[in-house]
């Protein structure tokens, strides 16, 4: 029987991939938790696509796909600092662009459209189908809260075999500015029509768990790479390395 969120954080002696942070405080929710905003990348396996970069560039797709994330990424933030929004689609392919130039690696179109087009065909990760099922089964109200597209988080539902499970997709495109801008959390609030308090956060990375608790959500980070934790003056609630592990930060808590 999965543990509910109030043991979940004062249970002692827990395996290190189902922990409270170094230095997060308690969650300190006012009520239960009724709802969980998801990064797409909880939900969706991002890891294919450096194994589809490998196979097309044997020995030169590992760099080129680290390349490609992290200034994905880092054109997100400035674009939101600079006010010059384009959405996620489009900093994808200009960031790919920029890492195959960095790179040196000779892109041609089929080559480019195939490693876009591996953002739409995303499988869930095995655990994801039944931790969200439930979730569900208890009334929670469950929602992408993500940088991707409309378009995109659809088309990755769609193939991952997850419709019916999510409210309509609260992607940064509504408000213009990607996360960790708090305008990009607030969507939540405003969705949900629910106090900040009540409503959970799951983060893929590090930076979004610290924006999300900068926000004001209780944030659990589902470290699925098990990455190190960022040195941002703000942790998560808590970790785990699986849906599973968030299911019982956020199921409510047995009578």
């Amino acid at each position: 029987m999965p543990i509910n969120r109030r043991e979940f954080l004062t249970v002692t002696g827990c395996v290190a991939a189902e922990m409270l942070l170094p230095g997060a405080a308690s969650a300190g929710v006012s009520g239960p938790v009724k709802a969980v905003g998801f990064d797409g990348f909880t939900v969706f396996d991002p890891r294919p696509i450096t194994a589809l970069a490998e196979a097309l560039f044997p020995g030169q797709g590992q760099a080129l796909a680290q390349t490609w994330r992290t200034r994905q990424f880092e054109y997100t933030w400035l674009r939101t600092l600079m006010g010059n929004y384009a959405d996620f689609w489009q900093v994808t392919s200009e960031a790919l662009e920029f890492a195959a130039r960095q790179q040196q690696v000779e892109m041609s179109g089929e080559k480019r459209d195939r490693l876009l087009q591996s953002f739409l065909m995303l499988e869930a990760w095995p655990d994801a189908k039944g931790a969200l099922l439930e979730m569900k089964a208890v009334g929670l109200r469950l929602v992408f809260l993500s940088n991707f597209t409309a378009a995109m988080l659809d088309a990755c539902v769609k193939h991952a075999g997850l419709d019916g499970m999510f409210e309509e997709h609260l992607s940064t495109d509504r408000v213009r500015a990607f996360k960790p801008d708090p305008r990009a959390y607030q969507m939540g609030v405003t969705a949900f029509g629910l106090p900040r308090e009540q409503i959970a956060f799951a983060a893929f990375g590090g930076w979004d768990a610290a924006g999300a608790k900068a926000f004001g959500y209780p944030t659990f980070w589902v470290n699925r790479l098990q990455a190190p934790l960022e040195n941002l003056g703000m942790a998560a609630d808590a970790g785990g390395t699986s849906l599973q592990a968030l299911a019982a930060f956020v199921l409510p808590v047995s009578v």
